[in-house]
């Protein structure tokens, strides 16, 4: 869509009420399903693999409720511009994680996924910070050719406190990397995507996923051995209409004593995120948001 459909939308159901945005945005998801048979069949090999003792109509429905929930997740970043405060409706558990890490100056990365509503839950994250002036919140995010939208909910972000750092599908400057270090030593929280690598020449790291390799990013762990802070993952789904629940788990740090163990150890951590996002995708297979291919080959 572009910035302007966007807009005009938004309008529209400031004057007619939300409805009008759920109307559109169901024939769109439904479009999408109908007539986009080869990105349909990526969404139904990954069910597959995820669910291997179910059918191909089960998968069918998970990737019918997998594009419904993405709508509705549109409808719900534009309700965050009539209601600011629509982060009350969320419900959570292990905030207490991110505050310690605040508290005791050791920073945090945090890997977010394709999962959930990633905008409510960075605006859930800033309002945590009012409550803790210490808590200050890094996002990098990946700056899209021709997605307006995207851009539009950034403005939205970084005019709520959130600093941004826009990165292009390379990966990022040096300069980016010494900025996010930089921050987390000074005791800040920096989130990155971490189930997603942008393209082939991005240094990866390959980890199993549900029988087949699937290959994560490696720069949030890299962050995390330059600045010795702990990472955490950040899970976020909804649980009712207008309502999430953000989950915030554990992963220890990447430590090393050589270059040599640097490999293991990076490995190690994303493999340990690449089960603990499985086990989240086995639980709501309908906020799995990652439509582009996720998995590769089947592996023993």
């Amino acid at each position: 869509m572009k910035d302007a459909f966007y807009k005009a939308l938004i309008i529209l159901s400031r004057r007619s009420g939300l409805w009008v945005m759920r109307f559109f945005t169901w024939w769109i998801a439904t479009g999408y399903f109908v007539l986009f048979p080869k990105r349909l069949a990526v969404s139904l090999r990954f069910y597959r693999a995820v669910f291997p003792d179910k059918g191909i109509f089960h998968a069918l429905c998970c990737s019918w409720q997998q594009y419904h929930n993405f709508s509705r997740n549109f409808l719900d970043r534009v309700k965050l511009f009539h209601d600011k405060d629509m982060t009350r409706n969320y419900t959570s558990e292990g905030f207490d994680l991110l505050e310690e890490a605040v508290n005791s100056k050791t920073g945090g990365v945090i890997l977010m996924s394709h999962t959930g509503n990633w905008e409510v839950a960075a605006h859930r994250l800033k309002a945590k910070g009012r409550d803790n002036p210490r808590m200050k919140l890094l996002l990098y995010m990946g700056e899209k050719n021709k997605e307006q939208i995207e851009k539009t909910q950034k403005e939205s972000l970084a005019r709520s406190g959130v600093r941004i750092i826009a990165v292009g599908e390379d990966g990022g400057s040096p300069a980016d990397i010494l900025d996010g270090v930089q921050f987390l030593k000074e005791g800040g929280l920096v989130s990155l995507t971490a189930d997603r690598v942008w393209q082939e020449k991005q240094r990866s790291v390959a980890v199993r996923f549900s029988g087949h390799e699937a290959r994560l990013p490696e720069a949030p762990f890299i962050f995390a051995l330059l600045s010795g802070s702990p990472l955490f993952i950040f899970f976020t789904f909804r649980t009712g209409k207008d309502t999430y629940h953000c989950q915030i788990l554990p992963l220890d740090y990447v430590k090393v004593e050589n270059r040599k163990e640097r490999e293991a150890a990076i490995r190690k951590a994303a493999q340990a995120y690449a089960e603990s996002l499985e086990e989240m995708v086995r639980q709501h297979p309908g906020e799995w948001f990652h439509f582009e291919q996720f998995i590769g080959k089947k592996i023993g």
